[in-house]
């Protein structure tokens, strides 16, 4: 599933993101969404978030609900 709607996304889940320097490439990082930094309700490059590492991107697959 895409994380481009802010309503399918909540702290604790299990996500992908693409951090901001992976943008070229495209890698993705996994990780547990910490915070939730996009205010709106939906966005087409994917919702931003902080993982509980600390690492910030948009969120590309829910891998866990």
């Amino acid at each position: 599933m895409g994380g481009t709607r802010r309503s399918g996304i909540r702290a604790g889940l299990r996500v992908s993101i693409v951090l901001k320097k992976d943008q070229q490439t495209g890698k993705l990082t996994e990780g547990i969404v910490k915070d939730i930094l996009t205010k709106s309700p939906e966005h087409t490059r994917g919702i931003k978030v902080r993982l509980e590492s600390g690492e910030v991107g948009r969120v590309k697959e829910i891998l866990e609900r």
